[in-house]
């Protein structure tokens, strides 16, 4: 995949993420199906990226983007049962993309 398909997959994939979480609290039926598009765009954006040229500590926290990206499927899919255990999964999730993304740029200034 492309390198700007996958950006503008990611990005898109981001706000269906925050339509649908944010719309669940104010029970809009489509929240659940927002949320899952968002959450399936996220998953698929980091499973295509090559990770060949990549060095340990960088696949390591590649890894942990795709564990993201799967913990925000099984959410949306704890989002269909009607339940709020699904704010447990993205929280995870995001912490997960926050350790990711303060490790990396941490790398990049080095």
């Amino acid at each position: 995949m492309d390198q700007q398909v996958r950006t503008i997959l990611f990005n898109i994939a981001g706000l269906l993420i925050l339509i649908g979480a944010v719309s669940h609290f104010f029970h809009w039926i489509a929240a659940p199906y927002l949320f899952a598009l968002g959450a399936a765009g996220y998953a698929v954006s980091y499973l295509t990226i090559q990770t060949k040229e990549m060095d340990f500590r960088n696949r390591r926290l590649h890894r942990f983007n795709i564990i993201a990206g799967l913990l925000m499927i099984f959410a949306s899919g704890l989002m269909f049962k009607g339940g709020n255990e699904w704010v447990i999964c993205l929280t995870i999730a995001a912490i997960l993309q926050m350790y990711t993304a303060f490790v990396a740029s941490k790398q990049e200034k080095k």
